[in-house]
């Protein structure tokens, strides 16, 4: 006589299986991607379905793929600058901006400050959904781990860059450039490359093609602090380019 199953242990088994597959799925993506080119991301296909949903059918999530050496090194300079400047440095999280982050928060509720690295943005990016909540959290920093431990710093950052967003339906740093400079991401200039990066915090809000001051502002910091970390020998210095 066959034992029954309880729905509550039928729900555990299913979560189970569920969460298995994720897993692989996951597992597989950072392995393959670890080598061949990205062909979109999470957040790619979450911009894309809801511009579907909400009934607007002219919207296109658009990148192209290129190598760091179609880059030019201003632009990875650009973003380690203004996003995680001890990116060569550390395992996929910087502990000490995230007790900053936590501290600021406490004191100031309705302005939220985030830590998140290069390499965890890049697991949001490619692997999970937008938004803010402690599940996606904890799944974006077990992605990070898998990813540091597989990827090159190099490769992070090549893939951060073309998966970036950077405006409405326009990710990636060649198609950026080409949108707002009409020239490939490898003739990036200094004042360009920082003037993108400037826009990623809130690249829907912040307009490259139309800079507000405060955007201008920010780009000026990136620039001085693209100098202080030392101009494009930093890239080659910690083998990024």
């Amino acid at each position: 006589m066959s034992k029954r199953i309880t729905p509550l242990a039928w729900v555990k088994r299913l979560l189970w299986r569920v969460a298995l597959l994720l897993a692989l799925f996951w597992g597989g993506g950072i392995a393959l991607f670890s080598f061949v080119p990205v062909p979109f991301s999470a957040v790619m296909v979450e911009r894309q379905l809801s511009a579907w949903f909400s009934g607007d059918f002219h919207y296109v999530a658009h990148s192209d793929w290129v190598s760091m050496d179609e880059i030019s090194p201003w632009m990875g300079l650009a973003v380690i600058a203004a996003e995680d400047q001890k990116f060569p440095e550390h395992w996929g999280f910087d502990v000490q901006a995230i007790q900053k982050a936590l501290s600021h928060n406490e004191r100031n509720e309705n302005r939220i400050r985030g830590a998140s690295t290069l390499s965890q943005q890049t697991a949001k990016n490619l692997l999970l959904w937008d938004g803010r909540s402690w599940l996606r959290k904890g799944l974006e920093a077990g992605l990070t781990v898998g990813i540091e431990t597989v990827w090159s710093k190099k490769r992070i950052l090549t893939v951060y860059l073309n998966i970036a967003e950077f405006g409405e339906g326009i990710f990636g740093v060649e198609a950026a450039a080409q949108r707002y400079f009409h020239k490939p991401a490898s003739n990036l200039t200094m004042s360009e490359a920082a003037l993108l990066a400037a826009v990623l915090p809130s690249p829907v809000r912040f307009k490259a093609d139309a800079p507000s001051g405060y955007v201008r502002s920010r780009q000026a910091w990136i620039l001085r602090q693209m100098r202080q970390l030392g101009g494009e020998s930093f890239m080659t210095h910690h083998k990024l380019y």
